[in-house]
């Protein structure tokens, strides 16, 4: 049995919803049919249940990469096979809004757990093509505001560092987030598949001064839309 996740082999599905905040995951688990909590310890909440005749888990990853490489980790001792992340990030470029999603295609490793992992030297961290481009497909049937590029994972929430967004800017990334590129670094490393789905609840990019939160009733429906095209991505592949 994992250290974290007190669960045993069989009680998680091959594929994985991953989400942050347990209060997500609780709500994607209440369109689950015949669901059921496979762990609570540390507050990593873990769903398992059926979506349209398809098992499927939820797990909670915690914030950050620590957290979530030690979820990931014990997810694939427990067998588990393709993990999709559900999450928020932090649009950059000027033509991203709030409540846009973004589909990542690599993950810039701007922090120390994806580093400490690859020995120092930034490795390429990139989505499974076929789930990604899938993801892509999905959202534009459904006429959601959808972008398709890389992301900066970070470790530090609040920058103090001015030229800090402007410089990621310049590099062409979408959006920061916090967890993106040791999801991929892993699934690769143990040869699984891994994929991003991201809702843009702040755009940091329109100024150095000014950031533009979405509301909590936008951020309420942008995230409806985000877990919709999820539950639709999963049930697809498994």
């Amino acid at each position: 049995m994992p250290i974290h996740l007190r669960s045993e082999k069989g009680d998680y599905a091959p594929v994985v919803l991953l989400a942050g905040d347990p209060g997500r995951v609780e709500f994607i688990g209440s369109f689950l049919e015949n669901a059921r909590k496979v762990n609570t310890h540390r507050g990593l909440l873990g769903i398992t249940g059926e979506y349209n005749g398809k098992r499927i888990s939820i797990q909670t990853h915690g914030m950050g990469t620590p957290s979530c490489a030690i979820v990931m980790e014990e997810l694939i001792q427990l067998g588990c096979e393709t993990f999709i992340r559900l999450g928020t990030c932090g649009g950059v470029q000027d033509w991203i809004r709030k409540g846009d999603i973004v589909v990542v295609t690599g993950a810039a490793p701007a922090n120390g757990a994806t580093l400490t992992y690859s020995g120092g030297i930034p490795p390429a961290c990139s989505p499974d093509l076929e789930i990604t481009s899938l993801a892509y497909e999905l959202a534009k049937k459904e006429n959601l505001r959808v972008h398709a590029g890389p992301v900066a994972t970070v470790d530090v929430f609040y920058n103090p560092h001015p030229d800090y967004v402007p410089s990621w800017k310049e590099r062409g990334i979408l959006a920061f987030e916090m967890e993106a590129s040791v999801i991929f670094y892993l699934a690769l490393r143990y040869r699984k598949r891994a994929a991003c789905l991201l809702t843009v609840s702040d755009v940091v990019g329109r100024s150095e001064e000014l950031i533009d939160y979405a509301s909590p009733e936008e951020l309420q429906r942008a995230q409806e839309n985000l877990i919709k095209l999820g539950l639709e991505l999963a049930w697809r592949i498994a």
